[in-house]
């Protein structure tokens, strides 16, 4: 793992799901500069893959004209990714939980529940520009769970 200094990238990408393979390219990249454990690359990654699916189908409304801005910082052995979009922002205390009995066959809600699940901290918030802006945190030492 690196020492105090921190390692950053940026990226403003078009509301394409292709896009997302760059941005995984560049989460590992981090990653791999910053020495972490392979094991918390799938959580990770897993994490990021829901969160700008998120900002493309829901937020973006798969409008290419609309940008999604990814921020990536690894820091004191932690790391930190921020996903903004240009919709028009939501509730999410009002996404149905996955589990639920009556919500096990639906698809909607699964995204923020696997960020919960493999991220330490999520939150979601209007973003500066408009729109939602996701954080995500989560340590990079190795762990026998699925979150750190």
């Amino acid at each position: 793992m690196t020492g105090n200094s921190p390692l950053q990238a940026n990226l403003i990408l078009a509301s394409r799901f292709e896009n997302i393979e760059v941005a995984e390219h560049t989460l590992l990249d981090l990653c791999r500069r910053a020495g972490c454990a392979d094991d918390i690359e799938y959580p990770l990654v897993t994490a990021l893959r829901e969160a700008i699916a998120n900002a493309v189908r829901h937020g973006n409304r798969q409008d290419p004209a609309r940008l999604v801005r990814l921020e990536y910082r690894i820091s004191n052995g932690s790391i930190t990714i921020r996903v903004d979009d240009e919709g028009e922002g939501f509730d999410p205390s009002a996404v149905p939980d996955p589990t639920a009995e009556a919500n096990l066959l639906r698809p909607s809600g699964r995204g923020i529940f696997y960020m919960r699940r493999f991220m330490r901290r999520v939150e979601f918030e209007r973003a500066a520009a408009g729109g939602t802006s996701v954080l995500m945190e989560r340590d990079l030492k190795s762990s026998d769970s699925d979150h750190g």
